[in-house]
């Protein structure tokens, strides 16, 4: 199981991403108040250790700042929350150069959306055929950035054909319960920190606890 420490916006979050080595680290460029400029996120790249994987986050971005950014090694992989469909990624993949960028797709996991997927699975479909193709991974949230909670145990009847990620409100006290579904990976961002910043000491916990289950 992977894990993803997302939201970083400072040097010494690098620093405790670097100590604490996580599969994959995020970067947001949408509006929040983790955002970062391509200057920044530029200069945290350049910070972070080797072997972890860099992740772009982004609302319906225009594709050629995405591309800059991953064809200038800020990040490796793009992570979408609002309104892209099948010709925007495809686009994006097709601008993005020789090797395209890969694509997570945000799905926000509201009770409606958990009514319709029930539905596409009633029907033997899987999540992947109902949704985008080309996308790479998915992640199932509760909304953009909530940092709430939603009914992990909804998941345990879906067919996701591809390998996704888990958000929304994980943290250190049910981080436990997020891995009991079998993500491909754990997405933190606002458990990972205190008081609105990240925690050296518990990203290092979370990412132990990965790395705990993979040796069991």
């Amino acid at each position: 199981m992977k894990i993803k420490i997302c939201g970083l916006s400072r040097e010494q979050d690098i620093d405790y991403v670097n100590e604490a080595r996580p599969d994959y680290c995020g970067f947001v460029f949408a509006e929040s108040k983790r955002k970062v400029s391509p200057a920044q996120a530029a200069s945290l790249r350049r910070r972070l250790t080797e072997g972890i994987t860099a992740v772009g986050v982004f609302v319906n971005a225009p594709i050629e700042d995405i591309t800059a950014l991953y064809r200038g090694g800020v990040i490796d992989i793009a992570q979408l929350h609002g309104n892209e469909d099948e010709a925007y990624i495809a686009h994006l993949k097709e601008a993005s150069g020789d090797t395209p960028i890969q694509v997570i797709q945000v799905i926000k996991y509201r009770e409606e959306e958990s009514q319709r997927m029930t539905r596409i699975n009633t029907n033997n479909n899987s999540l992947c055929h109902s949704l985008t193709h080309s996308i790479d991974y998915y992640l199932l949230d509760s909304g953009a950035g909530s940092g709430e909670t939603f009914d992990w145990g909804l998941l345990n009847s879906l067919n996701i054909e591809k390998p996704w990620f888990l958000a929304g409100g994980i943290n250190l006290d049910n981080i436990g319960q997020a891995m009991a579904v079998n993500p491909f990976g754990i997405d933190v961002s606002s458990g990972a920190e205190t008081d609105g910043v990240k925690d050296r000491e518990k990203i290092l916990q979370l990412v132990a606890a990965i790395r705990k289950e993979k040796t069991v």
